[in-house]
């Protein structure tokens, strides 16, 4: 399995920043988890092969690169990109972004192949196949609706807990798993701005460390993601001042293979 997280930021001379202002994380090329920089910062072949874009909840920095996707794509389309879903997201989507208002109501239109976006709802918990993929949606703790997901193929399994405060299910599940071959895992705020991490229902590396002694398994990476751009010199020291086995930050626009 291939993971990369995308950028959303960049320096003076264009390069890519590793601060993380949007999130997108990419699979296998082909399967886009969460779309907040995915129109901006995908690849030419990427842009071509991902149809299938799961949105883990509705907040924009999540979701911002997702109508700017399609429309970009719009006239070429030979199959509908697939928005995977829980129910109350596609309503946030319906209601507020794609409304006529904000943007078009891409689920309304077609091109001179067929429809251009079609809704695939899923429920929490159960598994479904997406491009090759197995993934299983893991409600989490955050202000809004929101899953993190467990994601295999025929030879790796990766698990991601989006965004959230300090949450149950998501841990239990991946301690069920028979192997795992890395887990992401948020961390926003660093230690001082605690107040407004649980505010918010984000995490702090205090938090971090917290959730991690849940995880019982010893034998994977866990990888540091969702980390406040204004913070990040700050948060970073402290995750790495816990001196965790096993922990890192996620580099953005690193390929990772496992």
């Amino acid at each position: 399995m291939k993971l990369q997280l995308l950028s959303s930021t960049f320096e003076k001379d264009g390069s890519p920043s590793p601060r993380q202002h949007l999130t997108s994380l990419v699979v296998n090329d082909s399967v886009a988890f969460d779309a907040g920089s995915l129109a901006f910062a995908c690849t030419d072949i990427q842009r071509s092969s991902i149809r299938d874009i799961v949105i883990s909840h509705a907040h924009l920095d999540h979701i911002a690169g997702l109508p700017l996707f399609i429309d970009d794509l719009f006239s070429t389309l030979t199959e509908p990109v697939r928005i995977h879903s829980s129910a109350s997201v596609k309503e946030v989507l319906e209601t507020h972004i794609f409304n006529w208002k904000v943007y078009p109501r891409f689920s309304e239109l077609t091109n001179d192949f067929g429809p251009v976006v079609e809704y695939v709802e899923f429920e929490p918990g159960s598994d479904t196949r997406i491009a090759g993929l197995s993934v299983t949606p893991i409600e989490v703790n955050h202000l809004v609706p929101s899953c993190g997901f467990i994601i295999s193929d025929d030879l790796s399994t990766v698990a991601m807990t989006g965004d959230t405060a300090p949450t149950e299910a998501f841990w239990k599940r991946v301690d069920g798993l028979n192997s795992v071959n890395a887990v992401l895992v948020e961390c926003a705020f660093p230690d001082r701005l605690a107040d407004l991490s649980e505010s918010s229902h984000h995490m702090t590396p205090n938090g971090l460390r917290d959730e991690i002694a849940k995880l019982r398994r010893r034998d994977c990476p866990i990888y540091v993601v969702n980390i406040k751009p204004a913070y990040r010199e700050e948060t970073v020291r402290q995750i790495l001042e816990l001196n965790l086995p096993r922990l890192e930050i996620l580099e953005v626009g690193r390929e990772y293979i496992w």
